[in-house]
């Protein structure tokens, strides 16, 4: 029953790690909540763990892909390239050391105008390709997140339903 409740608690913690990490993409984000739900299903070896799990990775993968294909096509609409994401993901990197708590998000939207810009070599266009990136990116993240807590929730319900 001990090791019952420890699981209980570090998956608990590692659900709100995967929460903060679908926004913060430095932290391990869904696949976290995933791990988590089979480690908790696992300890607890019933049939609640066990439906929690399966219940939480079908939010789990829902959220992903979701995030992926919303995200993807949105992409391709505006023709914004792989690199200028990957340019962005690394500047928003570096804003984040720069300027705490912000510059995650202030790097990745000005590394991806920068790379917008130089590809385009048009000033309005590249503001109007990052800001349909930006949306994509943001509607993604905003799925996942849903997803994240609709499995988080299930969680929270097998929790109940384990101890109460």
């Amino acid at each position: 029953m001990e090791a019952q409740i420890l699981a209980t608690v570090v998956c608990g913690l590692l659900i709100a790690v995967g929460i903060a990490g679908i926004v913060v993409p430095v932290l391990p984000g869904t696949i976290t909540i995933g791990i988590s739900l089979l480690v908790w299903a696992i300890a607890l070896q019933n049939m609640v763990g066990w439906v929690v799990f399966a219940i939480g990775m079908v939010f789990v993968a829902a959220g992903m892909l979701a995030s992926l294909v919303l995200t993807g096509r949105r992409l391709k609409q505006r023709q914004v390239p792989n690199w200028s994401i990957l340019v962005a993901v690394l500047t928003g990197v570096v804003g984040m050391f720069v300027i705490p708590v912000v510059g995650l998000f202030i790097g990745f939207a000005a590394g991806l105008l920068l790379s917008e810009y130089a590809r385009r070599r048009h000033f309005g266009q590249a503001v109007g390709a990052s800001w349909a990136a930006l949306k994509a990116v943001g509607l993604g993240m905003l799925v996942e997140l849903g997803c994240a807590f609709a499995a988080g929730a299930v969680w929270v319900v097998g929790v109940l339903v384990q101890f109460v």
